[in-house]
C-alpha cells in the first residue's frame, strides 16, 4: 500500500499523513482426511480496514478484522463440526491491531501496543498469516540500528516484552484453543550482515501462561544462531540458510527437558529455474508429549508440509529432507510476478527411527492488478504418523 491522504495541519511542525488499509481475501480449501466421514469445503471471506495516522516522530494505527464462513462444510474447531476435517479459520470480527509507534530517538522505533511481529523467516516468531485470523502480539517492541558512519551502522537489535499472545482462534476462542494467551514472552533478535550474509543471534523466552492450553507445558526458552545468505556461482546463484537453537523448558512448565534444532537449505536459482534442497530437525529428548523442540507462535504452516500435519511436533521429534523445483517469471502475457514450485518432504523421527510418511506440495501464483492469485495443493501419505490427507486451495486477495 503506497498512496497518502495530506491533510493540512497548521498546528503541527510536521504534515498529517493518512495512510488506508483495506485487504480482502476470498478463499476455498477442501480437505480430504482418511478416517473422517465427511470431506471438509470451506469458502471464506477476511476483510481487515483501518488506517494509519503519521505526523512527524509519531504514527498510530489501528485495524480490525473480520472472517465470515460463506460455505461451512467444515471443523473451525470451534463450531463443534467433529465429522469433517479441521480448517482452522473460525468465523471473527476483533480489532487486529492498534499501536502507537515513536521514531525520535536517533536510529531507534519504539512500538506498543497490538502489533503483528515476524522475527527472521518466522520459525519461531510470526503473525501465522496463511490462517485468515492473524496472530498478533500485546507488545512493547524496540527497533534499533547501529548510529551511521561507524562500525556498528548496520547492527540491528530487535527486542519485544509481549504480555498476551491474541491466537487465531478469534472472539470465541475457549479452553485449549484460547482468544488469548497470557504470559510474559521476551524475543530479542541481533543482526549483522557480513560478506556471507545475515548473522543472527536469538533469545525467544515464550511464557504460556495458560493452564488450559497444555497444562502450561508449551513455555520455552530458546537460544541460537542463524546465517542466511547468497554467492554468485559462475551463471547461477547459490542461496543458502543454516540455523541452530537449543530449547529446554521455561517458567511454570512442569516438564523438565532439553531438545536441539537444526536447518541446513540451499537453493540453485538459474535463469527462471531454482533447484533446492533441505534438512530441518526438530529434536526429541526422552520421547514424553510436549518435550520434543516446540514452536507454538511460529508461522508453521510455511514448514514441514502445507498439510499441517507437524504443527505441535510428535514426542520423537521430526527429521524433515525436502527438495524443490520452481519456475518464476515477472511477465506472463496479462499476468505479473508468475510463479510455479513444487516441493516433496520425507518425514522420519528424531528418536527411534520411524517413518511418519511423506507429502507433496504444489502452488502457483500470480498477480494481474492489485489482485493476488494462488492454487495450492498439499497431500500427505501417511506411514506411522497421522492419517492420509489431502488438501488443495483456491484463492484471491486484493489491496488497496
Amino acid at each position: 500500500m503506497t498512496s497518502g491522504l495530506l491533510l493540512s495541519a497548521p498546528a503541527l511542525a510536521a504534515e498529517t499523513t493518512i495512510k488506508p488499509i483495506v485487504d480482502l481475501r476470498l478463499r476455498h480449501e477442501g480437505v480430504e482426511q482418511a478416517g473422517l466421514a465427511r470431506d471438509a469445503e470451506a469458502i471464506t471471506l477476511r476483510a481487515r480496514a483501518g488506517a494509519e495516522i503519521s505526523n512527524g516522530v509519531f504514527a498510530f494505527l489501528a485495524e480490525a478484522e473480520g472472517t465470515a464462513a460463506i460455505d461451512e462444510r467444515y471443523n473451525s474447531g470451534l463450531n463443534g463440526k467433529t465429522a469433517y476435517p479441521l480448517v482452522a479459520d473460525p468465523e471473527n470480527i476483533e480489532l487486529n491491531r492498534v499501536q502507537v509507534q515513536y521514531k525520535g530517538f536517533a536510529n531507534t522505533m519504539l512500538s506498543i501496543g497490538r502489533q503483528r511481529i515476524n522475527l527472521d523467516d518466522q520459525r519461531f516468531v510470526g503473525a501465522a498469516g496463511w490462517r485468515d485470523n492473524e496472530q498478533t502480539f500485546d507488545a512493547a517492541r524496540v527497533e534499533w540500528t547501529g548510529p551511521g558512519q561507524s562500525k556498528l551502522s548496520k547492527l540491528k537489535l530487535d527486542a519485544s516484552y509481549a504480555w498476551s499472545v491474541r491466537t487465531i482462534w478469534g472472539k470465541d476462542g475457549v479452553g485449549a484453543r484460547q482468544q488469548a494467551i497470557g504470559g510474559d514472552n521476551f524475543f530479542g533478535n541481533l543482526s549483522y550482515p557480513t560478506a556471507w550474509g545475515t548473522l543472527s543471534g536469538f533469545a525467544y523466552l515464550i511464557d504460556q501462561d495458560e493452564a488450559a492450553v497444555s497444562g502450561r507445558r508449551l513455555s520455552s526458552q530458546t537460544y541460537g544462531v542463524r546465517l542466511a545468505g547468497a554467492r554468485p556461482l559462475a551463471a547461477a546463484k547459490l542461496n543458502y540458510a543454516l540455523s541452530y537453537a537449543g530449547q529446554s523448558d521455561y517458567h511454570n512448565n512442569p516438564n523438565h527437558y532439553s531438545a536441539e534444532y537444526w536447518l541446513a537449505d540451499t537453493s540453485v536459482d538459474v535463469g527462471a529455474f531454482r533447484l533446492g534442497a533441505g534438512y530441518e530437525v526438530l529434536g526429541a529428548d526422552a520421547g514424553l508429549a510436549l518435550t520434543s523442540f516446540q514452536t507454538p507462535l511460529a508461522t508453521a504452516h510455511k514448514f514441514q508440509g502445507w498439510a499441517d500435519k507437524f504443527l505441535t511436533t510428535p514426542p520423537n521429534g521430526v527429521r524433515d529432507q525436502y527438495f524443490s523445483f520452481g519456475w518464476n517469471r515477472k511477465q506472463f502475457g496479462k499476468l505479473s510476478n508468475v510463479s510455479l514450485n513444487a516441493v516433496w518432504h520425507r518425514f522420519g523421527s528424531d528418536r527411534l527411527s520411524q517413518d511418519y510418511g511423506d507429502e507433496l506440495n504444489l502452488i502457483a501464483t500470480a498477480k494481474i492488478g492489485k489482485f493476488n492469485l494462488l492454487a495450492k495443493h498439499a497431500d500427505y501419505r501417511a506411514d506411522q504418523f497421522a492419517t492420509d490427507t489431502r488438501k488443495t486451495w483456491l484463492q484471491v486477495e486484493w489491496s488497496y
